[in-house]
């Protein structure tokens, strides 16, 4: 029995060699992939955020957040292994993957905040060009009313144009550090009125109001949708709500589920779940405008 069980882990370690070997290549450009891509996604959002974060100190960040907590999640089940390295496994997963998403939330936020500040920005520009100065000294009128971030956008292309970039380049140069439908807008309209000319001032009076209706639309649509949200979030915090009253009205009961390897089993399919359903409820309730 004992042969034969060495027989079986050889044949294992075998083709895990074999397969290992042949797909070394593959694997490690996935693994490079995951490490440095995801520190230079990480590095180039932040820059276009104006955050300046070295890339050692953030892949740093990236292996503590997953290896590190999934070490500390390992050590707390000791010394069970089984509910151990699963947990542990998927807490070094999540801690890998969970800053990109929490760094496109940021970003998706500076440029929700920068869309809704064009309004008062593109209304100032257009009084400045009705009252004579350039589309340049209108962008310096707004770096000098506006906060963050359309003051530090414009200062950049307000630099970029006095190191001797052409001004429709900075411009798109914006457009493609903020990523939005209204700005893409604005900088089309810009560099086409510049190069066939056109009453700019009337142009931005358009784009503000395209701007306010299209607010009025979204803010209708997230009413609507954080609704859905709220009543799914409850939804999902049934079954652990559930699993406490059960635990704390019949331990005994309940107890199996976290002492055995069945126990830990259905937590890990329930939480699978959790996860899963959180991700349908949150495409279900996303509407693009």
């Amino acid at each position: 029995m004992l042969q034969l069980k060495l027989i079986g882990y050889l044949i294992l370690a075998g083709a895990v060699f074999g397969i290992s070997y042949q797909y070394n290549k593959k694997f490690l450009d996935w693994l490079r992939f995951q490490s440095l891509g995801t520190r230079d996604y990480i590095v180039d959002k932040l820059g276009m955020m104006f955050i300046d974060i070295p890339p050692q100190r953030i892949l740093l960040g990236l292996f503590l957040l997953s290896f590190g907590l999934g070490t500390l999640v390992f050590l707390a089940f000791l010394p069970q292994l089984f509910p151990g390295i699963p947990f542990a496994i998927l807490t070094a997963i999540i801690g890998w993957k969970i800053p990109k998403p929490i760094v496109d939330l940021i970003y998706q936020r500076r440029v929700k905040t920068f869309t809704l500040q064009m309004v008062d920005a593109l209304g100032l520009m257009s009084n400045g060009l009705k009252s004579g100065l350039s589309i340049v000294q209108s962008l310096g009128l707004v770096t000098q009313e506006m906060p963050n971030p359309i003051q530090q956008e414009f200062n950049l292309i307000l630099s970029q144009n006095k190191l001797g970039v052409p001004l429709e380049e900075a411009f798109t140069n914006l457009s493609k550090r903020v990523k939005s439908d209204d700005v893409e807008m604005f900088v089309t309209s810009v560099n086409i009125l510049k190069e066939t000319g056109g009453n700019l001032a009337e142009t931005f009076d358009t784009i503000v109001t395209t701007i306010r209706d299209r607010i009025k639309v979204e803010n209708k649509i997230s009413a609507m949708t954080t609704q859905g949200f709220y009543q799914g979030i409850f939804v999902m915090a049934i079954p652990p709500l559930l699993g406490a009253f059960f635990y704390q009205s019949d331990p005994e009961f309940m107890r199996p589920l976290f002492t055995t390897g069945v126990g830990w089993a259905i937590v890990m399919v329930i939480l699978l779940l959790e996860v899963v359903g959180f991700f349908v409820i949150m495409k279900v309730i996303k509407i693009d405008v």
